[in-house]
């Protein structure tokens, strides 16, 4: 890509969105950073980029909102211009064993992030210069059965097939669409959430010896929407350190 890459982030004040944000940001893009909660997080992530001498805004809108998700593209559009990156990051959480979870848990988990890619990956279809790129921010989960994740690993992989179809659907504009599905990663909500002594023995089952911080997260993103990355499509990258 010759000029400035615009790049839009969802879910991107915390966590692995904050990291790509950062990556891309400060790499040379023009980056729109989206949050559903947290401005402060986010205007923080804003002011990191423009002080690396990147652009960078920041724009609220709950992804699972499709009026919201045009919203966003929209002021990537009138703010940079047609975006050439999109990652979708944005996603929620929730372990709960099948046998107890309640349909709440199905449609707090299920409907919440399935629907927020789906609305996510069928703007980008629509709004992703040709030649662009689009990714999704998976999750190992997607692949590794463990105990109570069945409703948040459902969503994942629900989301990677979407991942599978649009890339054949956009193959035509040179357009990649591909997942990242990260293992354990050092992100503030696991670090405020999970015993340290529970990390250290999830780090001790990896064959690479740590958990993932962010960044590495971010790196291979930053490779797949590079023009390095571009004969990868409708791939799901692990991302486990060796755990699958």
């Amino acid at each position: 890509m010759s000029h400035t890459p615009i790049v839009i982030v969802t879910g991107a004040a915390r966590g692995i969105g904050r990291a790509v944000a950062e990556r891309l940001g400060t790499g040379g893009a023009a980056v729109v950073v989206n949050y559903r909660s947290g401005v402060e997080a986010a205007e923080a992530v804003v002011d990191r980029i423009r002080a690396a001498g990147g652009r960078a805004s920041a724009v609220r809108a709950d992804v699972a909102v499709p009026e919201q998700v045009q919203r966003l593209f929209d002021h990537a559009r009138q703010r940079y211009g047609d975006p050439d990156v999109v990652v979708h990051s944005a996603a929620i959480t929730g372990f709960t064993v099948l046998a107890d979870a309640t349909d709440a848990d199905y449609d707090r988990v299920l409907d919440t992030n399935v629907r927020a890619t789906f609305a996510t990956l069928r703007a980008a279809a629509g709004a992703v210069v040709d030649g662009g790129r689009i990714i999704v921010i998976s999750s190992g989960a997607a692949v590794v059965p463990r105990a109570a994740s069945g409703l948040y690993a459902a969503s994942k992989a629900a989301g990677d097939q979407l991942v599978r179809v649009l890339a054949a659907e956009l193959a035509e504009r040179r357009i990649t669409v591909n997942s990242v599905r990260p293992g354990p990663t050092r992100t503030e909500k696991v670090e405020a959430t999970v015993p340290p002594d529970r990390l250290a023995a999830i780090a001790a089952e990896i064959p690479l010896g740590r958990l993932a911080e962010p960044a590495d997260i971010a790196d291979i993103v930053a490779f797949l929407a590079s023009d390095a990355g571009r004969w990868v499509t409708g791939q799901a990258v692990h991302a486990g350190g060796g755990t699958f």
